[in-house]
């Protein structure tokens, strides 16, 4: 199947399925509203309907990445507790919401430790030192998670046993996310309606430790997929015969 069919119904499958095209918050875009309006619901429908050969076919990549990405946490869960799923999830999850308040605060700085230096200073100086020079304001709340699975997971051994290992994970959560003009309260680009945003999130193990190395749009996750089917086999990236 050609790469460009692939990435259309890997887009149509992630953005109009799951969630809205694009991420909240962190990571500097605002969701998308073409949902909200008849035309956009009526466009969304029809390229369900002209894709949903190729959206199974993506649906059905994305499952097996998954459980490859869960296979090989399991394994590795048998070398250290760092990769135990139930324990990543609880990371990602407090990563979540942290990253999400101090991006609300305009001040990554207070959450740094669960981001990579290079990230938070990144996203900082890109995106919320911008939009203040510019007398805007990104309002972004997040009522709940309704799903969190794992796209992929590399282990790697930089310097140290298991640092610089990678997961990355999709996260669905219900949002209101809007950029607005601060003074007047004028919004710019966004709604104010909670609605469902998928969004890639990437934790790398640094100083063993989970943190967040980089947020997504939804529309990268078949980059991610296909990803999974180029990396070793996971016994072959283990150092230690000393199991947990």
């Amino acid at each position: 199947m050609s790469k460009l069919v692939v990435y259309l119904s890997a887009i149509v499958v992630a953005c109009l399925v799951v969630a809205e095209p694009a991420f909240a918050g962190p990571g500097g875009k605002i969701a998308s509203v073409l949902s909200e309006t008849f035309w956009g619901k009526v466009i969304i429908l029809c390229l369900l309907v002209f894709f949903s050969p190729f959206i199974v076919y993506a649906f059905c990549k994305e499952k097996l990445a998954e459980q490859r990405a869960r296979k090989d946490l399991r394994f590795m869960a048998g070398y250290s507790e760092l990769f135990e799923w139930l324990k990543v999830q609880e990371r990602v999850k407090d990563c979540f919401y942290r990253v999400h308040a101090g991006w609300e605060s305009e001040d990554l700085s207070s959450v740094s430790d669960w981001m990579t230096d290079w990230y938070w200073q990144n996203q900082q100086q890109v995106h919320l030192e911008n939009w203040k020079k510019q007398g805007l304001v990104n309002v972004c709340k997040v009522t709940h998670l309704s799903k969190i699975k794992p796209l992929l997971f590399v282990h790697r051994n930089q310097s140290v046993e298991h640092e610089g290992s990678m997961v990355v994970v999709a996260i669905t959560g219900e949002t209101q996310d809007y950029l607005m003009v601060k003074e007047t309260g004028k919004i710019v680009e966004g709604s104010k309606k909670f609605k469902d945003v998928e969004t890639i999130w990437t934790l790398t193990l640094t100083n063993g430790v989970w943190k967040v190395s980089n947020i997504e749009s939804c529309t990268m996750f078949i980059d991610y997929v296909n990803e999974a089917k180029h990396l070793p086999k996971i016994e072959t990236t283990v150092v230690s015969d000393l199991r947990a």
